[in-house]
């Protein structure tokens, strides 16, 4: 019976060990993060960035993206649904983070795109035919390519825009930039330099809510 005792006790001693050590491994990531994004914030704003909503507003999100990033067109209707809740409140900046390969193409086409006034149908339209031209994580620009005509671009001039040699350098910063600050996975969020510690829609919601 002692015996028993015994092995519970220890048992239970371990599992404690065990959840405090993984509390104290999670804050001192979480602390690490906010630290990293504190040392390098003035990273987060860049001239130039396609910026949503008020300029004045109180709330500002980043959100580093990859275009070709499942998860990141699950997230974008949410993101906008936020932005039209509260609107006048939020302003949202756009970067990248091309993880993926051939999604570098596809940012090339947005920002093309952006010279043409047609940036946000662009991006609305990459995420809503994503299952189409990104398969097994990997973007095919041919595939994306056919459905432009769609929103009206001017496809002579697109094809001269993505050839821009700028584009290059806006890709290979932004992507310094995201690791610099520790987005090392898409989407990555920070709400006024608040880093999103916990992945999801309702942390990402919460930590918006808690800058109101």
């Amino acid at each position: 019976m002692k015996k028993q005792i015994i092995i519970i006790i220890v048992a239970i001693v371990m599992v404690s060990a065990f959840v405090i050590g993984g509390y104290f491994y999670t804050s001192s990531q979480d602390n690490k993060a906010s630290s990293l994004v504190q040392k390098n914030s003035s990273l987060l704003e860049k001239d130039g960035a396609i910026t949503i909503g008020n300029p004045d507003a109180k709330v500002h999100i980043v959100e580093f993206f990859d275009p070709a990033c499942e998860t990141c067109a699950q997230f974008h209707p949410f993101v906008k649904n936020i932005l039209k809740e509260n609107k006048g409140k939020i302003k949202l900046t756009l970067r990248y983070a091309t993880f993926h390969e051939g999604s570098e193409y596809i940012v090339k086409i947005l920002e093309a795109a952006k010279k043409q006034g047609k940036y946000l149908e662009t991006l609305d339209l990459a995420f809503q035919t994503q299952s189409h031209w990104a398969i097994h994580h990997k973007a095919n620009p041919e595939i994306f390519w056919r459905f432009l005509p769609k929103i009206g671009l001017d496809m002579k001039k697109l094809a001269k825009d993505v050839m821009d040699p700028k584009l290059d350098k806006l890709i290979a910063q932004d992507m310094k930039d995201a690791k610099a600050l520790g987005a090392n996975k898409t989407p990555s969020y920070f709400v006024n330099g608040k880093p999103l510690q916990k992945f999801g829609y309702q942390e990402l919601k919460d930590l918006i809510n808690s800058e109101l």
